[in-house]
């Protein structure tokens, strides 16, 4: 008999900080600081940066941080997590690189972020 899946987040989750770093021919370059928070369904993003982001063109930046939190959805809604979403996360710090910095970087960023917040929650008895 298996378990209802439990809610993510089950409390806040805050400072969840990233780097996705990559050096080769086709450098990655995404950093992401962000908070997950209990929702009452679903999933929502918002950007309250707590500093601005001394990137140019800061025309890509809303970009990036799509590619993120698609990257933190992703990663939330596969099956193997058995989980409810329902969750607001929030961007509070980014830094991007001129060099590397593109929506993958920042999808990856993401992703891991969510990985990160979800190991948070299961060693503290999420499931």
């Amino acid at each position: 008999m298996s378990s209802a899946p439990h809610r993510f987040p089950p409390h806040p989750i805050r400072g969840v900080r990233v780097l996705h770093q990559k050096q080769n021919c086709a450098p990655q370059f995404a950093q992401i600081e962000v908070d997950f928070e209990p929702a009452a369904a679903g999933f929502t993003f918002e950007v309250a940066l707590e500093s601005p982001v001394d990137y140019e063109p800061s025309a890509d930046l809303p970009r990036f941080f799509a590619a993120a939190a698609a990257g933190i959805e992703e990663q939330l809604s596969l099956a193997e997590h058995d989980i409810v979403i329902a969750t607001r996360v929030v961007l509070r710090h980014a830094r991007a690189d001129r060099f590397g910095s593109r929506e993958l970087a920042f999808r990856i960023a993401g992703f891991l972020a969510a990985r990160k917040a979800l190991g948070h929650a299961r060693r503290e008895g999420l499931g």
